[in-house]
């Protein structure tokens, strides 16, 4: 009887010579976050680490993964072939550890996604909790930060951003128009009456943003048009200036989603003025293929698709 003696003839690895998977993970949680400091945040680690790791991989490689630009950290052409390995070997690991946790898929790992904080806390803050008890291996970490959107790399996985858009290096996804419309409290308009005209806002106190501080110039009294107020009330958090209104300190230029149906607020001028603005979230490719961050985009359009009315009132 004859044995073939070439059953397996399949080469061998040599283990020695490929790439660190850990190593390449970072990589791709670099290309996601863009910062050194932020991924050892994530990973919980420390800077020195993480580019000690890049190096050891671009010495594995035989090339650089990463350059410098003037946005941050960006994946060169061996980089972005590595990633592609890097994704292979999370969306491998991930499968198995939700077959190891429930016996099905699930959501694991840590998600960072900046917002501004009315809206943040409307619709962002439900979203992201209603998913993580769906899935509780999830991590989330929500900045607050009412700006443009960044040109450099950012830090976070999502950046969701308010009004015109100038972006190059990143993908962009519209989710909603809302409206800002002037509100007064009923304890001012008793006090102080309210403007009949446009041009009389120039005879009341106003609350606003800091304008000094104000990145997005569409949530502002100047970009309005509207008059000079005899006063100011100007802060940096949409909370304060809804206080801020409620307390009569003025007439106050506010989302209507933080108001329409609310007591201790009147519409000013409803039929005179009001400003439609876009809200769009906005992250890197390498973040969009994120199985995580599809799934805390996925949640924030839902949440936003099931309370279309408030946004629109």
């Amino acid at each position: 009887m004859c044995i073939d003696a070439h059953i397996d003839e399949r080469p061998t690895v040599d283990l020695k010579r490929l790439p660190s998977p850990d190593d390449l993970l970072i990589l791709l949680t670099v290309a996601r976050l863009g910062r050194f400091n932020a991924v050892a945040e994530t990973l919980g680690t420390t800077h020195t680490t993480i580019s000690r790791r890049i190096l050891a991989l671009d010495k594995q490689l035989g090339g650089r993964t990463l350059e410098r630009s003037p946005h941050g950290w960006e994946l060169t052409e061996l980089g972005s072939q590595a990633v592609v390995a890097a994704e292979a070997i999370e969306g491998t690991l991930g499968a198995l550890s939700g077959r190891i946790a429930r016996g099905e898929d699930v959501l694991s790992g840590l998600v960072r996604i900046s917002t501004p904080d009315g809206f943040g806390a409307e619709f962002v803050a439900p979203a992201l909790v209603r998913l993580q008890q769906e899935h509780p291996l999830l991590n989330v970490e929500m900045l607050s930060a009412t700006r443009k959107v960044s040109q450099n790399r950012s830090g976070v996985d999502l950046e969701v951003v308010v009004g015109n858009l100038e972006v190059s290096n990143a993908q962009t996804i519209f989710l909603s128009n809302y409206f800002l419309r002037l509100y007064a409290s009923p304890q001012y308009a008793d006090e102080h009456g309210l403007p009949e005209t446009l041009d009389d806002v120039r005879r009341h106190g106003f609350v606003s943003y800091v304008e000094s501080a104000l990145q997005v110039a569409e949530l502002g009294h100047r970009s309005t048009q509207l008059p000079m107020p005899r006063s100011s009330f100007q802060a940096t958090s949409i909370f304060a200036q809804l206080e801020a209104v409620r307390r009569a300190a003025g007439i106050g230029l506010l989302p209507n989603f933080l108001v329409v149906g609310k007591p201790g607020f009147v519409p000013v001028l409803p039929d005179d003025f009001q400003r439609q603005l876009p809200i769009w979230a906005v992250a890197r490719a390498e973040s969009l293929r994120s199985a995580p961050v599809q799934a805390v985009l996925a949640a924030v359009r839902a949440e936003i698709a099931e309370r279309q009315d408030v946004l629109a009132g």
